[in-house]
């Protein structure tokens, strides 16, 4: 049996994912169809939804300083009053080039009106820099995920877990669930796992690299300098869990991210772990984020957003349903995936394109 074709299928698991099949469905009109699942309810965290991240650009700040009420306006409404909070984040950093992006952040913070202030050194360790950001919204993505798949289903937008895809070199998509095909005129690949799944390999971006990451999650222990800490010069977070745990999630294999977990803590604390798993990511070569078509016609990439993805969802949508604001479209015009990273114009701090990542 075949379905009718959707406008979009929109193939992720995460938070913005799932947004944009919803507000594109919404707001823009689009027949669509989710490809995903949920995993915030029995998974290792992967990932952290912050409103800020370790962002140098000024016109990624300015971006976020717009849309993030919007956002959460948003998922108020979706997932009630507990769907974010706000919290006082740790940003911190060992080595020289680290503690100069460092600065920076601090510096942009500043500018759009976010409060920080230093951390005491003896409170993260010896030669180490941090700034506190006051203040800023974290997703609580165990209430945010089931929310949206019922507004997905009160929209109409068909959920489906297929048992196989195929992405056309045109952006087309084909999805079969059992004997049920079901077919998309344009595919969005909207997370890393997706474009790993699905890209057709001929049609893979140079400026695409893939990378080991691991999520380690001990048992509960003394509490850390902030609920969510963030250490620049390996890319990891760090989150203290309701139950005491720490949740790191940062780049290599698990024997290098529970070692490093262990010198990035300032004391001398007994850690013993609870879960571990290691998964594969992207990163790009300029450490910016890369939006478009894959070779130019195929289907739509998202990549490299960092913790503040699901925020940038609602203009994200807009860009991909050609209504987006012109500052907005400037933005997503300047990172499509097909640029040529050796300009330079919007590469963005990232610890994977220094050798010295600790």
């Amino acid at each position: 049996m075949t379905a009718e074709a959707a406008d979009l299928a929109i193939f992720g698991s995460s938070p913005l994912s799932r947004l944009l099949a919803g507000l594109l469905r919404q707001v823009h009109g689009k027949s669509v169809v989710f490809v995903g699942a949920s995993h915030a309810r029995y998974r290792l965290p992967r990932e952290i939804d912050l409103s800020v991240g370790p962002i140098t650009r000024p016109e990624s700040w300015a971006l976020l300083d717009e849309i993030v009420p919007e956002t959460t306006r948003l998922l108020s409404k979706i997932a009630g009053r507990h769907a974010w909070h706000h919290v006082d984040p740790v940003f911190f950093a060992d080595a020289q080039w680290a503690q100069e992006a460092l600065g920076h952040v601090q510096h942009m913070a500043n500018a759009f009106g976010i409060a920080t202030e230093m951390v005491a050194p003896s409170k993260l360790g010896r030669d180490r820099a941090g700034i506190r950001l006051r203040d800023v919204v974290r997703l609580q993505r165990p209430i945010i995920e089931p929310a949206l798949d019922h507004w997905l289903d009160e929209l109409g937008v068909l959920r489906l877990q297929p048992d196989r895809v195929e992405i056309e070199p045109g952006g087309s998509a084909g999805i079969w669930v059992g004997e049920t095909e079901y077919s998309a005129r344009h595919a969005v690949l909207a997370d890393d796992a997706a474009i790993i799944a699905h890209l057709p390999l001929p049609q893979w971006p140079r400026l695409l690299a893939r990378r080991a990451m691991s999520s380690v999650l001990t048992t509960p222990t003394e509490p850390l300098v902030a609920k969510i800490m963030a250490h620049l010069d390996s890319g990891t977070l760090l989150a203290q869990q309701d139950e005491g745990g720490i949740a790191a999630i940062g780049p290599g294999d698990l024997g290098s991210a529970a070692a490093r977990l262990s010198r990035l803590l300032a004391d001398d604390r007994q850690l013993q772990q609870a879960g571990q798993v290691s998964y594969p990511t992207l990163v790009t070569a300029d450490g910016a984020p890369a939006f478009g078509k894959a070779a130019g016609i195929g289907a739509d990439i998202i990549i490299g957003l960092g913790p503040t993805g699901t925020f940038i969802a609602p203009a994200l949508a807009r860009w991909l349903a050609g209504e987006a604001a012109p500052n907005e479209d400037s933005w997503f015009g300047e990172r499509l995936v097909g640029r040529d990273s050796s300009q330079n114009s919007v590469a963005e701090f990232h610890p994977s394109l220094r050798r010295t990542a600790a």
